[in-house]
């Protein structure tokens, strides 16, 4: 019987009382756990890269950026050039980390985009109304 678009291959869903597999590892695990972290640990000080890997990574987190607030001169019918730059500029000076950068200048680019098709939109709009004048 061949998948129908729109339709579940179960539309009951899973059955009420069916555990999930990970739910069932996870509690199989739950009393064994200071005894298995005290195992990673002891590997790791014996040189074990991956147990040590798997010790700094629970230890330490991965940095995170941050959001932030950052103002620049940005004139309504600039340059898009000239408004990236000063974003590059601000990002070479330290001013603005290069996430926020890249973030602003994507930004810039989708509203160009949108300006772009908003034009063509109109352009459409004008030929269609002098071609209905014409007809």
């Amino acid at each position: 019987m061949p998948f129908e678009k729109g339709q579940s291959g179960n539309p009951n869903g899973r059955p009420k009382g069916v555990r999930d597999k990970r739910t069932a590892a996870r509690e199989l695990l739950e009393p064994h756990i200071p005894d298995l972290v005290q195992k990673a640990v002891d590997m790791a000080l014996q040189g074990d890269t991956a147990a040590l890997r798997i010790c700094i990574d629970r230890c330490i987190p991965a940095l995170k950026t941050v959001e932030q607030t950052v103002e620049v001169e940005l004139t309504p019918n600039g340059e898009p050039r000239e408004m990236s730059g000063r974003i590059l500029n601000r990002m070479y000076h330290g001013e603005i980390d290069p996430e926020t950068a890249q973030k602003m200048i994507n930004a810039i680019a989708r509203k160009i985009s949108i300006d772009e098709l908003a034009e063509l939109y109109e352009r459409l709009e004008l030929l269609e109304r002098q071609w209905s004048k014409a007809s």
